[in-house]
């Protein structure tokens, strides 16, 4: 089995990540597009508008990422964070890369302050479910979430 670590991306990564992030955004069923990818990461980084965390095996290698950003609650007047990108590379699923990603998306909320993490996923995606579940996360079942898409 492999052993999977994470830390805290740096520009340095940032090729590795950009690679993740547009086979992410091709797993919810966008077309390849590797320097929007890279743009948008390195944008989110030099800005400080994320946080994103790489999980490497014991080799070194990516074995994939999450991006955190920091948001507040109304209701709860404190600091929270939308987890809203979580990636594992296909040949490193099954290794616990994604719950590792997801503890330290947790521990790095905590040593932060904030009160609260959320995320949504797709109704098909039943792995990512059955994490989020065996990991203490609660499926909001009392408010819908909307969206608009706004003319670019």
């Amino acid at each position: 089995m492999k052993k999977i670590t994470t830390r805290l991306a740096t520009l340095a990564d940032i090729d590795q990540l950009a690679v993740m992030f547009d086979a992410y955004r091709q797993f919810y069923a966008l077309a390849p597009d590797p320097a929007l990818s890279r743009q948008f990461i390195l944008d989110r980084m030099l800005g400080n508008e994320s946080v994103l965390i790489l999980a490497e095996d014991e080799a070194g290698a990516p074995a994939g990422f999450c991006q955190l950003y920091p948001t507040f609650c109304s209701l709860a007047a404190a600091p929270i964070y939308a987890l809203y990108d979580l990636f594992v590379r296909p040949e490193a699923r099954q290794f616990g890369a994604g719950r590792a990603l997801m503890l330290a998306a947790e521990a790095h909320a905590l040593r932060n302050g904030a009160v609260r993490l959320d995320l949504t996923t797709a109704r098909t995606n039943l792995p990512a479910q059955s994490l989020y579940s065996g990991l203490g996360w609660k499926r909001d079942d009392i408010f819908y979430a909307y969206s608009k898409t706004l003319a670019a």
